[in-house]
């Protein structure tokens, strides 16, 4: 069976640039995959508990400053907002305990709600007591406790997150260089068969080429030798067997030629000269088309 150009090095080459192209695709999707995952993770496990920290914060502070100017201004505290920012503290504590992630945040997060306990017993304290001034100073002394934990909880994620942002960073540059590296080798590999193929066709052309202008110089002992089964070498076969045609033809006619010189040319061997000259110009015309041909798709 014959094998055709067309199905086997053009099929092998655009098969091994999609190999390239979804090898290189795959790579980026990968690298990309790993670095949104590590964005993600400092997002989720770090920023979230920096606003909780955060908002446990404004809602002790709010129970304090309310607590405080209640006592300063000798008149009772505002009980519901109390019982709202104790609720929210609680809801965003609760959000804590279920995003624990760091070395150390698990007990850092029970002191804090162990703190805040006491914290709020201290509070119902001086909303229950008469004299709440005598209540003060241990209930400032819870609130400054708490405060520090809460504050140190946001400390350690933030620390995490710088490490994480420089680990990201440092994963982000091994992507770049390693998709760089990559890219290198694909082109290189691309490159290499491009120019292979190349060389190949231009070489065979050339021979193929140089063989039909030999012939139609007059050369007809010139002929064409490819190795393999494809169109090149059934076109390199038509052209050896029309350049034997040509070599008889001529044999021929130059003997024709020799033995008339030596007696009287009769009318049928003028028309058999005219029928062998016929031939060799219509062959000869064929070979020129064919070059025509191919100088014009240079």
């Amino acid at each position: 069976m014959k094998n055709t150009i067309r199905s086997k090095s053009f099929t092998l080459g655009m098969v091994l640039f999609l190999v390239i192209i979804l090898l290189l695709s795959a790579s980026s999707a990968f690298f990309l995959y790993r670095l949104s995952g590590k964005t993600s993770a400092i997002l989720k496990e770090n920023h979230y508990s920096v606003v909780y920290a955060r908002d446990m914060s404004e809602h002790l502070i709010k129970i304090n400053q309310e607590i405080v100017d209640c006592i300063l201004s000798n008149k009772q505290p505002d009980k519901s907002l109390i019982n709202r920012e104790n609720g929210l503290f609680n809801n965003s504590l609760k959000s804590e305990n279920d995003n624990i992630t760091e070395v150390g945040e698990e007990k850092l997060a029970s002191d804090i709600e162990s703190g805040f306990k006491e914290y709020y017993n201290s509070v119902e304290q001086i909303l229950k007591s008469p004299k709440p001034i005598a209540e003060t100073l241990n209930f400032q002394k819870h609130f400054t406790s708490l405060y520090q934990n809460l504050m140190l909880l946001s400390k350690i994620n933030e620390n995490a997150i710088e490490e994480k942002t420089e680990n990201a960073k440092v994963s982000a540059k091994s992507a770049l260089i390693q998709m760089s590296l990559l890219g290198a080798f694909c082109f290189l590999i691309a490159y290499g068969f491009t120019f292979s193929l190349s060389s190949y066709f231009n070489e065979r052309f050339f021979h193929l080429y140089d063989g039909i202008k030999e012939m139609s110089s007059g050369n007809y002992t010139k002929r064409l030798i490819f190795a393999g089964n494809d169109e090149l070498h059934e076109i390199a076969s038509i052209f050896n067997e029309m350049a034997d045609k040509l070599n008889d033809n001529n044999k021929k006619m130059e003997l024709a030629l020799h033995e008339k010189s030596e007696k009287v040319i009769t009318s049928d061997d003028t028309e058999e000269l005219k029928r062998l000259l016929k031939q060799v110009k219509v062959i000869e015309a064929q070979a020129i088309e064919l070059i025509s041909r191919i100088e014009s798709k240079k």
